[in-house]
């Protein structure tokens, strides 16, 4: 089950990122269409990114956390961008666990890895501790599935904007443990398809790769799998390392030489 226009198993097939068609989340933009119509009649990306924000605080109330105490006042504080940066922090933390449900519930695509190898059952440690992050992280979060869905459908607008000619793109991912991933089929020695978790980091530099992982990949990626990209919000999130966060899958790797 997905809220996307396609099925899960399009959404997570080799063949997505070598012959891509949009992705949209179902009445995301139809209920938000002022949104959109008022990005349309502005030229510079970094105010397009102050009207998404400023639109973002109005309707989720996220500008309004000072007036509230206890758990009123977290919930409104923790924004999308805690969820973002607490990525950046920890990916298997609880902000991680969140941002993969959320993958989960919108595109169809279950999570591979949370502290730990998940495993289909829900039944071992890890699958526990994935679950008890989970319902943590969104305890205290004002509506935070509606505002990802809204950065989801932001970060593609804005890539038809700044690139509307370009449908995939080449990016890097280093790894320390390539044998953690499950091989759908190995075409050789440096080329295999490998299933990713079902959201993944890349960086479009590749010397930069290297620093997190002693094996690196090369990947196509579409840009419709494309959640959120470092220059997105004008490089205040997630800026350092040319990331880009990323639906995960089957994808076709290519191992570098370094």
């Amino acid at each position: 089950m997905n809220l996307c226009n396609l099925p899960a198993w399009a959404v997570a097939s080799v063949s997505f990122n070598q012959a891509p068609t949009p992705l949209h989340i179902a009445g995301v933009r139809e209920s938000n269409r002022r949104l959109f119509e008022k990005l349309d009649s502005i030229h510079a990306p970094s105010e397009r990114a102050k009207v998404f924000h400023d639109y973002l605080c109005v309707k989720f109330a996220l500008h309004h956390w000072k007036a509230f105490t206890g758990d009123s006042r977290s919930s409104l504080r923790n924004s999308y961008l805690r969820f973002l940066n607490g990525w950046g922090m920890d990916s298997n933390g609880i902000e991680g666990a969140v941002l993969k449900s959320w993958i989960q519930s919108r595109f169809g695509v279950s999570p591979t890895y949370h502290r730990g190898i998940l495993k289909d059952e829900a039944s071992g440690e890890e699958d526990n501790r994935y679950a008890y992050d989970r319902m943590r992280g969104r305890a205290r979060t004002n509506a935070i599935d509606s505002q990802l869905d809204l950065l989801y459908e932001y970060c593609q607008y804005e890539q038809a904007r700044r690139a509307p000619e370009t449908t995939t793109l080449t990016l890097f991912r280093g790894t320390n443990d390539p044998e953690e991933h499950f091989v759908r089929r190995i075409q050789n020695k440096r080329h295999a398809i490998v299933r990713l978790n079902n959201l993944v980091s890349f960086t479009a530099d590749r010397e930069r790769a290297w620093e997190f992982g002693s094996t690196v990949w090369k990947t196509t990626v579409a840009i419709a799998k494309v959640v959120f990209f470092s220059s997105l919000l004008g490089g205040s999130v997630l800026c350092g390392e040319a990331e880009y966060l990323v639906i995960g899958g089957d994808y076709e790797v290519e191992e570098l030489l370094y």
